[in-house]
């Protein structure tokens, strides 16, 4: 595409993909190939010394899959990405440049439940561990900070309660300590936030979710800002010092601004092997092309739908940052200001038992372990994706146990909120 500024519609169309030039084919064709014949022995040495760009193996880089990691780089306003697995595998590729035994990263109490699983048992394997502070307590998260420290880490918009980041108060404190700072953007996509113009070194996604938003395919990504420094402080020897793998190359003085960009390919993916597969980075890419039509009526919709159950005698209280009682509704004006998002929690009165008589009797929503969907899905996080926490974690992520998460898809409203209506009679008989 040329220098000419296009809108978040047309990008989410065009961003990274142009007609085949083998065919013409105007849609991004499946590359479903494990290798890519050399030119010669001269252009295969040069690619695997990082002298030329190109495609060496679909383990390290694929033409769909690069044209995905354009897309999304381009919509939240990176200077590069690195597509992979699942939005899993994508927080251990944020952190794997950036750690080392006995370093730690400050992370948010609010987290997804996998996540916090993942940042307080896997990450140990690593001799990595994991501070949990609040985040809107910016002493605490100051006082978390050592000389050990290597990253801080968030959600934009919190699984499940839909609690939003006051990401420019987090962005500030990192640029003032000199640390990355990666967000997890999935819930929020880069419709409703841009987390690197608050401040973000790196972010991450689920595009499991929002971003294909049919519930077909896993897939993650890690989107680069291109703006920290990484050979200021000497913490970073991963991409200011010579890597050995490369004849002494160094990432950040080579590559600038794309050093952990070109990191992120030639070692992580590399090594660690979690590839996105061609067929998969397609459905994502089909999937973005209408982002932001979803999105609009995701969020239509959960206003609506919140604003009905928080006037329910049956429900105790609703979660929707949207909504002008949120103490974080402030909030959505500054960090999503195309509206905040359609994940949220409500709690049923009568508590753990409602809850699960609420799912059983639901006809319209899907209860499902995912979010993200274009169908409405509800589940009971405290029972299922943060069942492995004590209470007072679920309490901290805001997966109490007498609530349920709702992804509200792009039904029509009305039928959602019947269904809800009928269910929460039963629920509360």
């Amino acid at each position: 595409m040329s220098d000419q500024t296009y809108g978040f519609d047309t990008l989410q169309i065009h961003a990274g993909a142009r007609p085949d030039p083998a065919t013409g084919a105007r849609q991004t064709p499946i590359y479903q190939t494990t290798a890519y014949v050399f030119r010669d022995a001269d252009h295969a040495a040069a690619l695997f010394n990082l002298q030329e760009v190109g495609f060496i193996y679909s383990r390290l880089t694929n033409p769909t899959v690069a044209v995905l990691q354009e897309r999304i780089a381009t919509l939240e306003g990176g200077v590069g990405a690195v597509c992979c697995s699942s939005g899993h595998a994508a927080q251990i590729m944020a952190l794997f440049p950036l750690m080392a035994p006995g370093k730690n990263v400050v992370v948010s109490t609010r987290l997804y439940g996998g996540t916090v699983t993942q940042m307080t048992q896997t990450i140990k394997r690593f001799g990595w561990s994991a501070k949990f502070v609040d985040f809107d307590d910016l002493d605490a998260v100051r006082a978390a900070l050592d000389d050990d420290t290597r990253a801080i880490f968030c959600e934009s918009v919190a699984n499940p309660g839909g609690y939003i980041t006051d990401l420019d108060a987090i962005g500030k404190l990192a640029g003032e300590v000199g640390l990355p700072l990666i967000v997890d953007n999935t819930s929020a996509t880069p419709y409703l936030c841009n987390p690197i113009k608050h401040g973000a070194t790196l972010v991450v996604h689920s595009t499991t979710k929002f971003l294909t938003g049919n519930g077909t395919v896993t897939g993650g990504c890690v989107v680069d800002s291109g703006n920290f420094d990484w050979s200021a402080s000497g913490k970073f020897p991963s991409l200011s010092d010579p890597e050995p793998a490369y004849h002494g190359l160094k990432f950040h003085e080579t590559f600038g601004p794309l050093a952990f960009t070109f990191h992120g390919i030639a070692i992580g993916l590399r090594d660690l092997g979690m590839t996105l597969n061609p067929q998969a980075a397609h459905y994502t890419l089909m999937g973005i092309e209408t982002l932001s039509l979803r999105m609009e009526r995701h969020v239509a919709n959960a206003q609506k739908i919140a604003a009905w159950l928080e006037k329910d005698d049956r429900v105790d209280y609703v979660t929707y940052a949207g909504l002008p009682s949120s103490p974080y509704y402030d909030r959505v004006g500054r960090i999503c200001p195309k509206g905040a998002g359609s994940l949220f929690t409500f709690a049923v009165k009568g508590g753990y038992d409602a809850c699960v008589k609420l799912i059983e009797a639901l006809e319209l929503f899907s209860h499902v372990a995912n979010l993200g969907d274009t169908r409405s899905l509800i589940i009971h996080s405290a029972s299922t994706t943060h069942r492995q926490l004590e209470e007072n974690q679920q309490r901290a992520a805001g997966a109490d146990p007498e609530v349920v998460r709702l992804s509200i898809g792009i039904e029509d409203a009305d039928d959602l909120i019947a269904d809800l209506d009928q269910a929460l009679t039963k629920a509360t008989a």
